[in-house]
């Protein structure tokens, strides 16, 4: 539990709801734009950078069967976002609603807000038809993700939005350190990235607004419970990543017609769950904005999150 007396109310100067409006008029784009049609997969190429597919610690693997899981981590990267924004649509939404009358930019950009992640919902569900026809097999994915949105929604608001806010930072990290300038990945894929990014961007602000509103609107034992909360989220997505794990397995297995021997099977799920806890948890923990904005609720919270951290690298 967090210390009462670290607490802060938190206060952001740097982000506004006009200037994330203007910038998402900017940077509009169309699901149509970006997949479909002449604008396809190449599964010749990798879709992941290995800092977070780490595909290479697997020895036993050829290059071939590298290249198939490395797709296959790529088609669980966007199917886990499609999850994730389930529950991060309705929460933007019942945060909207309490203030529809009071602040007409604010509504406009959280409705904005939503209407984006609506999109993204739509997209990585058109990516999924796509993978499919273009690997032949079919990818489990963790769900179902009405079952994951009502258990994470249970929680605490605070801890959601801490939740979501470290996820949006996760996606900046991702794609400016190691998909933007990345020249072997499938240039489709990062297409969708790169758009994916760019609405992500904007809505990282708003979760920071969005935390500073509840945190400034609670009282100290309601902020530690939101903290608490957070990292009760965490494990939950932890035990997620460990099943999408065995997913990932099964469909590498089914796409590459090999069977891994036991000793095998033991190495590629304690290596590609290490793998997938520093792309979804560690990634988003120890990015600094989303670090900065958790010190300036506790600073005795932050380092309890960096403490925590460590085991995800």
């Amino acid at each position: 539990m967090v210390a009462i007396q670290a607490i802060r109310k938190i206060n952001v100067r740097d982000y506004t709801y006009q200037g994330a409006l203007e910038a998402s008029d900017k940077i509009n784009w169309r699901v149509e734009d970006i997949i479909g049609g002449d604008k396809r997969l190449d599964f010749n190429r990798p879709f992941m950078p290995e800092s977070l597919a780490r595909t290479g610690q697997l020895e036993f693997l050829t290059p071939f069967e590298r290249l198939k899981l490395n797709q296959i981590r790529g088609h669980a990267y966007l199917s886990i976002f499609g999850v994730v924004e389930e529950f991060i649509l309705p929460f933007i939404l019942d945060h909207a609603r309490p203030n529809l009358s009071q602040d007409d930019l604010q509504t406009r950009a959280f409705l904005k807000f939503a209407g984006e992640e609506a999109k993204h919902i739509h997209l990585f569900k058109k990516f999924r038809d796509e993978f499919r026809k273009g690997l032949g097999v079919e990818c489990a994915v963790i769900g179902p993700p009405e079952a994951i949105a009502k258990a994470i929604l249970a929680h605490d608001p605070l801890g959601v939005a801490l939740a979501i806010l470290g996820i949006e930072w996760m996606t900046q990290a991702h794609y400016v350190e190691s998909v933007r300038d990345a020249r072997d990945l499938d240039p489709q894929f990062k297409s969708l990235l790169r758009h994916h990014w760019l609405e992500e961007s904007q809505h990282a602000k708003l979760d920071t607004l969005m935390v500073e509103a509840l945190v400034n609107s609670y009282s100290e034992s309601q902020v530690a419970k939101g903290i608490a909360d957070y990292a009760a989220i965490g494990a939950f997505i932890d035990g997620g990543l460990k099943q999408q794990t065995v997913f990932d397995l099964e469909a590498f297995e089914r796409a590459t017609s090999r069977t891994l021997t036991p000793i095998e099977r033991d190495q590629f799920i304690r290596s590609q769950v290490q793998a997938n806890r520093y792309t979804y948890l560690y990634t988003g923990m120890t990015h600094p904005n989303f670090l900065d904005a958790v010190e300036r609720i506790s600073p005795e919270a932050r380092k309890n999150i960096e403490g925590m951290s460590g085991m995800f690298m």
